[in-house]
């Protein structure tokens, strides 16, 4: 019987299949951090439980981490203690601890794919949404609630119904300009934050196969903002390059093992999905969000759209969301006011990322209204800025790089975008608040962001190349 990719890594790591009810399926890696933890420790040891695989579990801090002074205490005593206690946690039980200071500390889905944890055809789980990324490497990945975490720790197994399978092609050759953020923000406008709900997508066609592994990343970490379970791209020659000679990765013969295996992980030609979508990659431009969810996106050279064709709650929503944003309809999106540009989060805070927002910037300044957090995924990605003179670049335009982190993706650290400020951001979420109480956010590409950061508006990146 013919199968798709996904269909061969997720039957492969099933159990049991419970008749009538979810697959109990096996997780071969658990990504674990300060904030979705310690609840589900706290109910391993109420029910006198150990983990089971402790040397399957990773713990990193990430999203409660300060980004500047990381050899100081951390101020905010939630903060601290939330990541003291995943310190504790993870010394009782013997798993792995990347925390504030380690050399290998940074985001929990950028460091994972960095040491080769995250590997083709493997099943990954994190408290956090946005574990969807590790599917950029042909795995299964997606995020977990906190009692889901706890049984994981417990079992290394996890209850699950198996989703739908969709299948998003893209093919042809983006233009001048565009990158994978755009192209998945693209395919969230054309889906909505709902249309692909219930689905697991996998994403194919020339644009993907041609994409860096850090651009199939980007493309992953979104597939949750249209409501897929995750999604994930097939291995090839690409990812195998990526991974070879990583601390993690399997080493000698095991290599020539797992490479094998890997090679079998694609869709067979005649294997069928609940749903099918393909897109033109020529129709994609650089793109920028303007609503409070990341489905409110067009092309940057677009104004925004009108709501006579929206009835009832829907036109009621669409008005809210532009009263919250302070914009109007058909109003052109350049030229629009610019307070702050965050270059980071697990969707594009890795060297791809800052190579881009360096092409703008250089022999550019900061534009005097703009705040600007420039905030790398890890320390690897820190390193390699410094020895690809990116720092320089930076530093030569008036920016300042900050310590690796969360930073202002989501507003749990001290880098919050203040009430009615708006933020050109490399980030995933644009909803309300998302990046600080009152703040509006722009979703955009790195590109973009720079093109903001040194002009002080809305700016195509196009015409600044």
């Amino acid at each position: 019987m013919s199968k798709t990719l996904f269909d061969k890594v997720w039957d492969s790591h099933v159990v049991k299949s419970v008749k009538g009810g979810p697959d109990v399926f096996f997780i071969d890696r658990h990504f674990i951090h300060e904030v979705t933890s310690p609840v589900a420790f706290l109910g391993l040891k109420s029910r006198g439980l150990s983990v089971m695989y402790p040397e399957r579990t990773f713990a990193t801090a990430d999203h409660n981490t300060p980004t500047i002074n990381q050899h100081l205490p951390v101020e905010d005593p939630l903060s601290a203690n939330q990541l003291k206690t995943l310190e504790e946690n993870s010394k009782l039980h013997g798993i792995s601890h990347w925390g504030l200071g380690h050399e290998n500390n940074g985001i929990v889905h950028v460091v994972g794919p960095e040491h080769g944890i995250t590997l083709p055809g493997a099943t990954i789980v994190c408290g956090d949404s946005h574990t969807s990324t590790h599917g950029a490497f042909g795995a299964i990945a997606f995020g977990i609630g906190t009692s889901e975490v706890e049984m994981v720790l417990s079992t290394q197994c996890i209850m699950q119904p198996k989703p739908k399978k969709m299948r998003i092609n893209v093919n042809g050759h983006l233009g001048n300009g565009v990158t994978p953020k755009d192209v998945a923000l693209y395919i969230i406008a054309k889906l909505t934050t709902s249309g692909a709900t219930g689905y697991f997508v996998e994403y194919a066609g020339d644009v993907f196969e041609n994409m860096t592994m850090e651009g199939r990343m980007t493309v992953c970490n979104l597939s949750i903002e249209m409501g897929a379970r995750g999604g994930m791209i097939a291995p090839d020659q690409k990812t195998y390059n990526y991974l070879e000679g990583r601390s993690q990765t399997p080493k000698g013969d095991a290599w020539d093992t797992a490479l094998a295996y890997w090679k079998t992980l694609k869709t067979d030609d005649d294997a069928q999905f609940d749903k099918e979508l393909t897109f033109v990659a020529s129709d994609i431009e650089p793109m920028i969000t303007y609503g409070t969810n990341p489905g409110m996106g067009i092309g940057i050279s677009k104004s925004i759209p009108l709501s006579e064709a929206l009835v009832g709650g829907e036109k009621t929503t669409y008005k809210k969301s532009l009263d919250y944003m302070g914009y109007h309809e058909n109003e052109p999106m350049i030229g629009k006011q610019v307070d702050f540009v965050f270059v980071g989060s697990c969707t594009n805070g890795r060297i791809e990322d800052f190579r881009d927002f360096a092409s703008i910037i250089k022999g550019k300044q900061k534009a005097e209204n703009v705040t600007a957090w420039l905030v790398p995924g890890s320390h690897i990605v820190e390193a390699q800025i410094k020895e690809e003179g990116i720092l320089d670049i930076i530093t030569e335009a008036g920016f300042a790089l900050r310590q690796p982190g969360c930073s202002a993706c989501l507003a749990m650290n001290d880098d919050k975008v203040p009430a009615g400020k708006y933020a050109v951001s490399t980030s995933n979420r644009n909803f309300e608040g998302r990046q600080g109480p009152g703040s509006r956010t722009l979703l955009a590409s790195p590109l973009v962001a720079a093109a903001a950061a040194v002009t002080g508006v809305v700016t195509d990146p196009r015409d600044l190349l």
